[in-house]
């Protein structure tokens, strides 16, 4: 099987994306900046490691760098004042920083105890722009952080705990140190929700995914499965019909939760078999995904079926308790942005998947960083903070 990508994002997009997922990443460690990490999607050839598929020669500095980073703000001279701080390293961060360094606004960068963004957890890649060959996930985002850094952008792989927007500068605070900015861009995305099984954990990227368009292309004539009830799980099992020989739609319900019209449209599909009140226990595989043990949840009756690969469609969490205190969230707990990127707090500006849960790719929340980075610049300049000359020509 291939990945579950985002080929943008991981996690599940409604647009056209490539990306495979995966949760073991952690710190990179200084000899292997993925933690010997390997990535088998085919199934009949060996595993690639990570770093060495996806390590170029020209950015062995820079990867070194990222595993170096510490926790407590001491790399890179220790800074913890600037004047944009950005929340948040996948795609939408790291363009933020990349565009707000050019400004010369010299952000901070608070990138999370795993940075990188859901990218690193992703493989295959083939529908980001400029890379008509594909691109691994975790290069990618290598060669995002490098630009970034290129450009004077200070990056601390630290998560955030609790902000104070209530005045300027504002103040967040990460692993005990405090940071603060005159302006803070969120970017801090969004996480797929999985079932919590260990063989789901230990397969994410070889099979199982959570992202049908990103990874769907990759199931040609296979025979896969889908997990989830709502209108996500029907939206993406008629998607893939369009690779897969047949989809499995798991529910553990006996009765969808989508709209009528999506499960009509589901029902209806030759290609889609719908198997009600029925759970995952656990994904077979070695090396990849070859079928899924599950059980009826009526009669407790257990059963081995046939699956090359399995997405996981029960939603997204989006990645906003540190700053529900002070920024608006809607329904679903996304920010909310007003005027394109600003939030409620003036001089607080989101991007990306933390507040977008309707595309979630790469490529857009890649804009969205730009978007919020030229948005902070003019705010600042506004406010006298940055003059009118300093401003970088996009």
């Amino acid at each position: 099987m291939r990945p579950q990508t985002h080929n943008d994002r991981t996690t599940h997009a409604m647009t056209d994306d490539t990306t495979t997922r995966r949760p073991e990443e952690g710190h990179a460690q200084a000899t292997s900046p993925f933690g010997g990490l390997s990535i088998d999607f085919s199934g009949d050839s060996a595993a690639v490691p990570i770093a060495a598929a996806v390590t170029p020669p020209a950015f062995a500095a820079d990867i070194e760098a990222i595993a170096g980073a510490t926790d407590t703000g001491a790399a890179h001279g220790g800074r913890t004042e600037a004047k944009v701080i950005v929340v948040g390293s996948g795609p939408a961060g790291l363009t933020a920083a990349i565009y707000a360094a050019r400004a010369n606004l010299e952000p901070i960068v608070l990138a999370g105890s795993a940075p990188g963004g859901q990218l690193m957890i992703t493989s295959d890649v083939e529908n980001y722009p400029g890379f008509p060959d594909g691109i691994q996930g975790p290069e990618l985002m290598t060669l995002f952080r490098a630009q970034a850094e290129r450009f004077g952008s200070h990056v601390v792989d630290v998560d955030v705990e609790r902000v104070d927007f209530g005045s300027r500068p504002f103040r967040l605070w990460a692993r005990g140190v405090e940071y603060r900015a005159e302006a803070v861009i969120v970017a801090t995305g969004a996480s797929a929700i999985w079932l919590g099984l260990d063989s789901e954990t230990r397969l994410r990227g070889r099979g199982v995914s959570a992202c049908a368009t990103c990874d769907g292309f990759f199931f040609r004539d296979k025979e896969i499965a889908v997990v989830g009830g709502g209108d996500s799980a029907l939206e993406e099992a008629g998607f893939l019909t369009r690779f897969a020989s047949k989809v499995h739609l798991l529910h553990r319900r006996d009765a969808f939760r989508g709209s009528k019209i999506m499960i009509q449209r589901t029902l209806e599909n030759p290609k889609i078999e719908v198997h009600y009140n029925t759970v995952v226990d656990e994904v077979l595989g070695d090396t990849h995904v070859d079928g899924l043990r599950v059980h009826d949840t009526r009669s407790g009756q257990e059963r081995e079926m046939a699956a090359d690969g399995l997405f996981i469609a029960i939603g997204h969490q989006p990645n906003t308790e540190a700053f529900r205190d002070w920024l608006e969230v809607d329904q679903k707990g996304y920010l909310t942005v007003r005027d394109e990127t600003a939030s409620k707090v003036e001089g607080v500006f989101v991007a990306g998947d933390v507040h977008d849960h309707r595309y979630r790719q790469a490529i857009t929340a890649a804009g969205e960083g730009c978007k919020a980075a030229i948005d902070a610049e003019r705010w600042l300049e506004a406010q006298g903070v940055v003059e009118a000359s300093a401003a970088a020509a996009w």
